[in-house]
């Protein structure tokens, strides 16, 4: 897979290893359905800054972003991700993760995992970034009910990679 300028129509993908606290800011603090707890927006713009970070452009605007964590030579982890609002559903989630994805692989990592909101609790926004990841291959592994609190139980999904 073609590391630059690799995308769909106008949209490239792209690693990045500056203003990547700015970003994410900007995008998640857009995204208040998702990311509306100021103690975890600010831990996921700081924690940006150390962490492999890709973006999706459209020719110079920013129109999405995924920061992942690597956990060790088999596992790399969304840590976090967002596409501003009039951006989705055009196919950039998807393809962040298929450029993470690769990235991974030409590492050798053999599998990607995701936290979030686990279906125990109620919320139309999650209810939708979960179907987006099962689209995308991912296997519910298992529900921490105390995770991020009792009011936030996370459901913790991998798929392995090929």
């Amino acid at each position: 897979m073609k590391r630059n300028g690799w995308g769909y129509s106008q949209m490239t993908i792209q690693e990045i290893t500056e203003n990547k606290a700015q970003i994410c800011e900007d995008i998640l603090r857009s995204l208040p359905e998702w990311f509306g707890i100021e103690e975890s927006l600010r831990n996921y713009i700081e924690e940006t800054r150390s962490r492999p970070m890709f973006i999706s452009k459209e020719g110079d605007t920013v129109t999405g972003f995924l920061s992942l964590t690597l956990h060790n030579e088999f596992t790399g982890e969304i840590h976090v991700m967002g596409t501003k609002k009039e951006y989705h559903r055009k196919g950039i989630g998807k393809a962040l993760v298929e450029y993470s994805e690769s990235y991974l692989l030409e590492r050798k990592h053999e599998f990607l995992t995701v936290k979030t909101l686990s279906p125990s609790r109620d919320c139309p926004e999650y209810e939708k970034t979960r179907r987006f990841y099962l689209a995308l291959g991912f296997k519910p592994l298992e529900e921490f009910k105390t995770l991020w609190g009792k009011d936030n139980p996370c459901l913790f999904l991998v798929k392995h990679l090929h």
